[in-house]
């Protein structure tokens, strides 16, 4: 009989089945990764300089995934009170604990789907 595994629990009121689980919730989206891999290579951008990173996304969309990895406290908005008015983002000290899981994909990418990109 399978032993039964643990739930992981990533923040408070919200349980995992697994590793997998907690970190797809928090990585997991349509452009989730690629900002942070975007944010690990350059540190410091602007909306506009993601938006330019990831044509296809959507100001509406590339805005919703940064609020979520916002939330998640994977991202660290600054927003500067003056105009026009400017916003970076960078990458929080938990954000920063996923250069080897990104670097990791990334290895993966480059092996497998060489001539893609």
């Amino acid at each position: 009989m399978p032993k039964a595994k643990a739930s992981v629990k990533a923040e408070p009121g919200r349980l995992y089945n697994c590793p997998v689980e907690a970190t797809i919730s928090q990585i997991g989206g349509k452009y989730k990764a690629i900002i942070l891999y975007h944010l690990l290579e350059d540190g410091v951008l602007r909306f506009s300089e993601l938006s330019r990173y990831i044509p296809r996304a959507t100001a509406k969309m590339l805005t919703q995934q940064l609020r979520e990895l916002e939330a998640d406290g994977l991202v660290h908005r600054e927003v500067y009170a003056v105009v026009p008015p400017k916003t970076e983002y960078s990458l929080t000290s938990r954000g920063q604990t996923l250069r080897p899981v990104i670097e990791s994909v990334c290895d993966w990418g480059r092996e497998h789907m060489a001539g893609t990109f």
